[in-house]
């Protein structure tokens, strides 16, 4: 049954009601669609129901615009909140960066090679360190550098090359400055950060230093949504990795940025596959 391409992905999510599991796959078995992977959660507590399907037409003459037609109604009945995604469709995303160059490097590396499924049309930093690693992969940089007086046109300069080149989704790959509410406003939903987990307790410059100080015995990363509250948006990845006596504040800082490479890439790639949904605070995320 299945093809040699990449699957159709079909997202949706709708009050709790029963039914809301059958209307979908019975559609899918009606218009001859091999399913190959399906998820679905039932949040009890918000009452709300969250499906993934990974799908191949078995039907030569398969459109987005037939299935849309044709599921619509069905999809009505249940105030299902629903989207399809093509098995070509690249996200095009924004990347922005200071100084710390793991993130970037990683992203990179993984776009490369086709682990990411994304387009990176530009990167965005407000330091001009790394330029040099954007134009070894042909990829426009921008160096727009940013102080207190000069935030608000900063910003607006950012917004404006999100948008003259059409990114769906912005990654902060260690963009060490605090965003506007405004900024965050706009970017709500559509951007994912990355920080280490010693958060809130070692706050401010060295915290690695600051956690060594205290004995700490784990280190980790947290990748999350974009909104106004800072470093608290829906978590949609997490790692961790134990440390002991013999680690060095030098060795919490390299196995510090090792965690935060995979948790992006993780959350990225979970973003890009349809498997994260917003749910208020938090987030549904379906794993492989």
């Amino acid at each position: 049954m299945k093809a040699t391409t990449k699957p159709w992905i079909f997202t949706a999510n709708c009050p709790s009601v029963i039914g809301t599991v059958d209307v979908v796959t019975r559609y899918m078995a009606e218009a001859g669609n091999y399913v190959e992977e399906i998820h679905s959660f039932d949040d009890r507590e918000a009452n709300r129901f969250f499906i993934r399907v990974e799908f191949y037409p078995q039907s030569a003459d398969f459109t987005a615009e037939e299935f849309t037609a044709e599921f619509m109604s069905r999809a009505k009945q249940f105030e299902m909140e629903w989207e399809l995604t093509p098995p070509n469709h690249r996200p095009r995303v924004a990347i922005m960066v200071s100084k710390y160059d793991h993130c970037l490097n990683d992203l990179l590396y993984r776009y490369r090679t086709g682990q990411l499924n994304i387009e990176v049309p530009v990167i965005i930093s407000n330091h001009p360190d790394l330029e040099s690693l954007a134009q070894w992969h042909n990829i426009p940089y921008y160096h727009l550098p940013i102080t207190a007086e000069t935030k608000q046109e900063q910003e607006a300069k950012v917004r404006e090359l999100i948008e003259q080149y059409d990114a769906e989704l912005v990654v902060l790959a260690r963009y060490m400055q605090v965003l506007s509410s405004e900024m965050c406003q706009y970017l709500d939903g559509r951007a994912i950060n990355i920080h280490h987990s010693l958060l809130p307790g070692f706050k401010g410059a060295r915290p690695y230093h600051q956690a060594w100080e205290k004995g700490v015995k784990m280190v980790g990363a947290t990748a999350h949504y974009v909104n106004d509250d800072l470093d608290e948006g829906p978590i949609i990845a997490q790692g961790i990795q134990t440390v002991d006596h013999a680690h060095y504040p030098e060795d919490l800082v390299a196995k510090g940025q090792d965690i935060e490479r995979v948790t992006l890439f993780n959350a990225i790639k979970c973003h890009v596959e349809k498997r994260v949904f917003l749910n208020g605070k938090r987030t549904v995320v379906f794993g492989r």
